[in-house]
């Protein structure tokens, strides 16, 4: 497994559990999304299962063991970054950080040829290659969000990332990403999820984020984190899904109208337009896109 979290609850500071019972597993090579509002603890679930905290009570494993185990085998990326403008590295010098390696005296990364040349490569999926030399200062927030996410393949199997579908990953890697599309726009996003389509089966992947949109057939399974873990059956957002999350919405809403798109009645009693308006629909199953 690449995951496994059993009774996982959390409180910061004691208030309040940010978590409570949040319980699944995840095998090695499948893609996790985790949706829910903000403040839902979403970004508390990421960071138990990188080890950066530590549950109240319950246990997360990762790769089977602790997550400080797996230290190495583990690619991060906050949904805000503690990166200052003033910070003195180019952007090449802060993606080849990705790779560090633990020391006696601090983390070290390799600046050679190769490293640089794997980094560049990076950037370059990401459309910033020609950034490399740049200061962090210049880049806007959606390019720093994608050079984030370089780095943090930098640790990765760098065959199986750059070579998808070259064969088996020479190690599991787990990539942890909190709202990776932050102020991309529509297209870069979908490009983003594209390129992590690529890299399904040679490293496991959790996404989280607000935005519904995002459970699409890019994953394998979704979540629903708002304190609590809820499972969203087949990893799509149906009327019975969202009916399931939110409750049914028996007035015009946008919400309703995202619970009929797919012509289906929930309710004898409904007043949306949809079913206001002719016969009862049922509900169509040709369509399994």
């Amino acid at each position: 497994m690449a995951v496994e979290a059993a009774g996982l609850t959390f409180s910061h500071g004691g208030g309040e559990p940010a978590l409570e019972e949040v319980s699944f597993e995840m095998r090695a090579g499948e893609f996790l999304a985790l949706i829910g509002p903000n403040g839902g603890g979403k970004s508390t679930l990421l960071r138990l299962i990188s080890g950066l905290l530590r549950p109240g009570r319950g246990t997360v494993k990762v790769f089977g063991g602790a997550p400080a185990a797996a230290r190495r085998q583990i690619g991060y990326v906050p949904q805000f970054s503690a990166l200052s403008n003033a910070f003195p590295a180019t952007v090449l010098e802060m993606t080849l950080m990705g790779a560090a390696v633990p020391g006696v005296r601090g983390g070290s990364w390799g600046e050679d040829r190769p490293a640089k040349e794997k980094a560049l490569a990076y950037l370059d999926i990401f459309g910033l290659a020609q950034c490399a030399k740049l200061p962090l200062s210049a880049l806007s927030g959606g390019q720093r969000r994608r050079a984030l996410v370089a780095r943090a393949l930098m640790g990765g199997p760098e065959e199986f990332i750059l070579r998808p579908g070259a064969g088996e990953p020479e190690f599991p890697f787990l990539l942890l990403l909190d709202e990776p599309t932050a102020g991309i726009d529509a297209e870069g996003a979908f490009c983003f999820y594209e390129f992590l389509g690529g890299l399904r089966g040679g490293i496991s992947v959790v996404v989280a984020s607000h935005d519904l949109y995002m459970v699409s057939p890019f994953f394998d399974h979704a979540v629903f984190v708002n304190r609590r873990l809820t499972r969203i059956p087949d990893a799509s957002l149906t009327p019975e899904s969202l009916a399931a999350l939110f409750g049914p919405h028996l007035h015009a809403c946008p919400l309703a109208d995202m619970q009929h798109s797919g012509g289906i009645v929930h309710s004898s009693g409904c007043t949306h337009p949809a079913c206001a308006s002719g016969p009862e629909l049922q509900p169509d199953n040709s369509n399994t896109g």
